[in-house]
């Protein structure tokens, strides 16, 4: 499995980038990788550097961690409402994966997920 490992500015430009990084990955990978990084977006800040990691885990499972800066900003899950503009992130994350999780570290935090998928499934879902 390849350890994929990428260190960019958290924009809205960087989403499809990241998508197109990840094109050899499943579409759950790709959408839980870019839903992290809007997160970072979103509650951290526009611009905020961030590193995207995609690595092979136990049991054939794909991890996907997003590092920044910020180790004050945790993620919370929300439930949205049908008329809600926001908060559906970390809810479709919760869906996904098998788990996820924080780990907070001196003037950092990684926010981190398991899929049951492989690492590299090639799925052929859109971009």
């Amino acid at each position: 499995m390849n350890h994929l490992e990428l260190s960019l500015l958290a924009t809205p430009k960087a989403v499809p980038e990241l998508r197109h990084h990840l094109r050899h990955h499943d579409y759950e990978v790709r959408l839980c990788a870019t839903e992290l990084v809007t997160n970072v977006i979103d509650h951290v800040g526009d611009g905020t550097p961030v590193t995207v990691r995609v690595s092979a885990a136990d049991q054939g499972r794909t991890r996907i961690e997003v590092t920044d800066p910020d180790p004050r900003a945790l993620p919370t899950l929300l439930h949205a409402t049908a008329t809600d503009e926001s908060g559906r992130g970390l809810a479709l994350l919760d869906a996904l994966a098998l788990r996820w999780g924080v780990h907070q570290g001196p003037g950092r935090k990684t926010v981190w997920c398991e899929l049951g998928v492989p690492a590299e499934a090639g799925g052929t879902a859109p971009d």
